[in-house]
């Protein structure tokens, strides 16, 4: 009895190397591959069948729409500057110098506008009384004692470039028949806007009658 106890015993203490191999061992764990953050590749999302394909967003252009041409409007009318007559050109009067009881005086004329001005030919001149009425001073074109006349000359004047003329008369007690004159009302010409210019003095008022050079660009 105590031999088949022994046996029993050696044999119950035994018996782990009796199991067959593989029973009782836990399944080895399969080789999974695993993709990047632990996510394993047998749990991926099933992908969208055909039909379900998620819709995709419309494409965003970044141009910028053409701007519409600017209007063309009419081109700007050029403008007198402030001060000048609406013929665009306008006259003016020197100092008068005297020589030997002559007297003369320099007039110019200047394109103050914004276009070439077109010249041929005198002044317009007038003698004027003290209340403004004119005198019966002939005005006469050509030369004189104080300078001479080569005639008129088309002038193409551009914007700011001036000519002259000459305008001279005889101012003494001894020079004839004098009048006595307050003013003298110059024009660039016949018909258009004229200036008033004073004739101050003693004698430079008293006129026989008026000389004058035609427009020129040289000296007059």
């Amino acid at each position: 009895m105590l031999l088949t106890g022994v046996l029993g015993l050696s044999l119950s203490g035994c018996a782990g190397f009796l199991v067959p191999a593989g029973e009782g061992e836990p399944e080895p764990t399969p080789n999974v591959p695993r993709l990047p953050g632990g996510v394993h590749a047998d749990k991926l999302p099933t992908p969208f069948p055909a039909d379900k394909l998620p819709t995709p967003f419309p494409s965003v252009s970044t141009r910028l729409p053409d701007r519409p041409p600017a209007a063309q409007g009419p081109a700007p009318t050029p403008t007198v500057p402030a001060g000048c007559p609406s013929s665009g050109v306008v006259v003016g009067m020197g100092e008068v110098e005297a020589a030997l009881g002559h007297r003369a005086v320099g007039l110019t004329l200047t394109n103050c506008g914004s276009k070439p001005y077109r010249v041929h030919g005198y002044p317009s001149v007038r003698a004027l009384d003290e209340a403004g009425d004119p005198l019966p001073v002939p005005v006469n074109p050509g030369s004189s004692y104080m300078g001479s006349d080569p005639g008129p000359k088309e002038v193409m004047l551009k914007p700011g470039e001036t000519v002259r003329s000459l305008l001279a008369w005889v101012s003494t007690p001894t020079g004839g028949d004098l009048i006595e004159g307050d003013a003298l009302e110059i024009a660039p010409a016949p018909g258009l806007e004229a200036r008033t210019f004073p004739l101050k003095g003693s004698d430079v008022r008293l006129l026989d009658e008026l000389n004058m050079t035609a427009w020129r660009t040289g000296p007059a």
